[in-house]
């Protein structure tokens, strides 16, 4: 289990992306800033006033990584401690508008990658990332 959240830091609304290629990899960021500067994790961030989760996430990945999404069912939900704040993360999954189309790392991401099972067994990864994945049914095979 994460550590409690600190119920006097704000919470901060915010989505990530779980996107599945053709071939069932998934996509991936390396990410540019902190937290977890250099580690991998879905596509995602912050949930900008008067948007819904379907249009942030869409839009995140779009900034990430050039790719077009549409959003789908939510996948999954965690609460992040971080500095200052608790990150209340709403993971949906998403479908590529063309599936042709290939990834740039753009906005706050280093590099960008679609990881299959064995991709993710190398990469170093976000805290918890491939656990919470795993429960929720999600990870490639």
């Amino acid at each position: 289990m994460p550590p409690a959240a600190d119920p006097a830091l704000p919470v901060v609304a915010c989505v990530g992306a779980v996107v599945l290629d053709a071939r069932g990899r998934l996509l991936l960021i390396r990410r540019g800033h902190e937290p977890s500067r250099g580690l991998w994790s879905v596509p995602g961030g912050r949930v900008e006033a008067g948007e819904s989760v379907s249009a942030a996430v869409e839009r995140e990945v779009l900034e990430e990584t050039g790719l077009a999404v549409r959003a789908g069912a939510e996948v999954g939900r965690v609460r992040i401690p971080g500095p200052g704040a608790v990150y209340d993360v709403v993971d949906l999954a998403c479908t590529l508008l063309d599936p042709a189309a290939v990834p740039v790392a753009g906005d706050d991401a280093d590099d960008v990658t679609f990881a299959d099972a064995a991709d993710l067994e190398r990469l170093t990864c976000t805290p918890r990332l491939l656990e919470t994945l795993r429960g929720w049914g999600v990870l490639p095979g």
